[in-house]
């Protein structure tokens, strides 16, 4: 660990922030024409927004302690305002969270500026960046910076690794990780050209396209009043045809020119000829976008309102989302403000941060009551153990440990075993 470790880089340099090009809006799920930002492109899914808002939700409302890795014991600390109080005069602990979370989702990298006392070198707040002023990079020596533009000022700053807690997405080089959505940017693709498809279709009024048939001659380019052929402003003449599409689809189409009388001359026949929804298994298609995007996040179906809904299997998906999906999350999370928010003295001591899990799973009182039981009747928690689990406070005589007088050392088993039998051959001969 650095020696620099509580103090802030002096060095300024320009800005080296993150720019999106053409490459990385199409790899994201954006438009080409660029004519919106690769999140919001995304995000107006609703099942990608809902994946990131029920990630973010779950990270932000995980309570943070500071441990002591060689007694077990719980630390109260200074630092322990920061994480769980304000870590900002502008921001609470969770929407702090919320928006660093939301950041390594939707950019792959989330950032927590840490300003120091320039005085001691302690924390004094934690300040979220948003993820495209930020650009790490290492020097010939190996050692990690971070090319800063300040989120309110725009002051360009370089700050060193210890002053920035990164947390990444997937990462193929450790330095910066790729988001979800440039990881699933096909599906997203997909899933966002059957939803234009249905906002057409509904625009035009739900009517299918068809042909316009007539024995006449449409042949040639229309003319106006003057008796000359019509251009349009590229140049480009106006056929006949063109004429009388546009003129079919001014009257006939949009929400509220679906259900007008059409009335027909030129001898003229209209003919649909696309399929409905159902034929084209539109809504199946849109479930399989559903669950693409679903497994790209790791959030179980039942979450989206999606999928069969059953309490058991729900149960059995909540475990298994908080195992497979939060708990690498939070491990990172916990061993970035660990090594950048302790001293070096505190991390040879054996402290730690540590998030508290259990908060995603407090809806099921049914396991939990079942899992606090077993581990009080097995011996490793004591009363006040569980109680702290669930924010109550201590009860005297709380901190006792039991366990079952049913069982024995297996070193011990043998003599017991035959003091009993002796004990009951003599009841017996009793």
């Amino acid at each position: 660990m650095s020696l620099s470790k509580g103090l802030r880089a002096l060095a300024r340099a320009p800005v080296r922030t993150k720019s999106l090009t053409a490459g990385d809006l199409i790899a994201a799920g954006h438009p080409a024409d660029g004519t919106d930002v690769a999140e919001a492109y995304a995000r107006k899914l609703s099942v990608v927004d809902r994946c990131i808002e029920i990630l973010s939700d779950s990270i932000a409302k995980l309570p943070i302690y500071l441990f002591d890795s060689r007694t077990r014991a719980r630390i109260d600390h200074p630092l322990l305002y920061l994480l769980n109080v304000r870590p900002n005069e502008a921001m609470s602990p969770s929407v702090a969270k919320k928006l660093v979370e939301t950041c390594r989702l939707e950019g792959g990298n989330g950032y927590l500026w840490i300003v120091r006392s320039e005085r001691t070198g302690r924390p004094q707040e934690l300040i979220p960046v948003p993820w495209r002023l930020v650009q790490p990079w290492r020097d010939l020596a190996g050692r990690v910076w971070y090319d800063v533009s300040h989120p309110v000022t725009g002051e360009a700053m370089r700050l060193p690794n210890e002053d920035m807690i990164h947390v990444k997405g997937a990462s193929r080089d450790g330095l910066t990780g790729a988001s979800v959505l440039r990881r699933a940017s096909e599906a997203i693709q997909a899933a966002r050209s059957q939803q234009q498809y249905g906002l057409s279709y509904f625009a035009s009024g739900g009517q299918p396209s068809g042909v316009l048939r007539t024995e006449s001659d449409l042949g040639g380019y229309a003319k106006g009043p003057d008796g000359k052929p019509l251009q349009r402003k590229d140049g480009s003449y106006v056929t006949k045809r063109d004429v009388i599409r546009q003129e079919w689809e001014r009257i006939h189409m949009g929400p509220s020119n679906g259900h007008r009388v059409a009335i027909l001359d030129l001898s003229l026949d209209y003919k649909p000829l696309a399929a409905s929804n159902a034929d084209a298994q539109f809504i199946e298609s849109q479930d399989v976008s559903v669950k693409d995007l679903a497994r790209f996040f790791g959030v179980p179906l039942y979450k989206l309102q999606e999928g069969q809904q059953s309490y058991s299997s729900n149960e059995q998906n909540a475990i298994e989302y908080v195992v497979s999906t939060l708990h690498p999350i939070v491990t990172q999370y916990e061993e970035e403000m660990s090594y950048k928010l302790l001293t070096d003295s505190e991390l040879h001591r054996g402290l730690e941060v540590r998030i508290n899990m259990m908060a995603e799973l407090k809806g099921d009182t049914t396991a939990r009551a079942a899992w606090y039981k077993a581990m009080m009747d097995e011996g490793p928690f004591s009363v006040n153990d569980v109680r702290a689990l669930e924010d109550l406070p201590d009860v005297e005589g709380g901190d006792e440990h039991r366990a079952s007088l049913n069982y024995v050392p297996l070193r011990l088993w043998p003599s017991l075993s035959q003091s009993r039998a002796a004990h009951g051959n003599t009841e017996d001969m009793s």
